[in-house]
């Protein structure tokens, strides 16, 4: 019999929906062109909680997680916030991406050739890291389905 959620993972599936239901334009728009690059053995996933986090986009398999940021995040405050933020994902091996909404209106192209080239890079450093110090696998994500949906 599968594991029942605790009342924590229940929050974070709700909360993960609820942000997705919400998507910024921005978000849509690089969540409806990612499939446009080719990123053999990578599987990006929205709205992704990590530790006391939801990460905009993240790729487990190379440890990658996208953010795109409003006007907000120019604010003293907000860049404190996002700092501490990036420094936790690093601890957790993760390499944070960031993009402005208006580049990824304005610029989709230049965002995803972006974003292939350090999915590429990822991909390597991880396959030499792997040839001189084996690690275990990256936790796998389940079979491709569109985020959000029933099964």
């Amino acid at each position: 019999m599968p594991k029942k959620p605790s009342p924590l993972d229940r929050f974070k599936i709700a909360n993960s929906r609820r942000l997705r239901a919400g998507a910024t334009d921005a978000e849509a728009k690089l969540w409806s062109h990612l499939p446009r690059i080719p990123i053999d053995g990578t599987h990006f996933r929205r709205q992704v909680p990590i530790g006391r986090y939801f990460a905009d986009f993240a790729c487990h398999q190379i440890g990658l997680i996208i953010e795109l940021d409003g006007s907000q995040h120019a604010e003293d405050a907000t860049r404190r916030y996002d700092a501490e933020r990036t420094a936790f994902l690093g601890a957790q091996g993760y390499q944070v991406l960031r993009f402005w909404n208006a580049e990824v209106s304005q610029e989709i192209e230049a965002v995803l050739d972006t974003i292939f080239a350090i999915v590429q890079q990822r991909q390597i450093l991880l396959a030499e890291a792997d040839r001189f110090h084996p690690i275990p696998a990256r936790r796998a994500d389940p079979p491709f389905r569109r985020e959000g949906e029933e099964q």
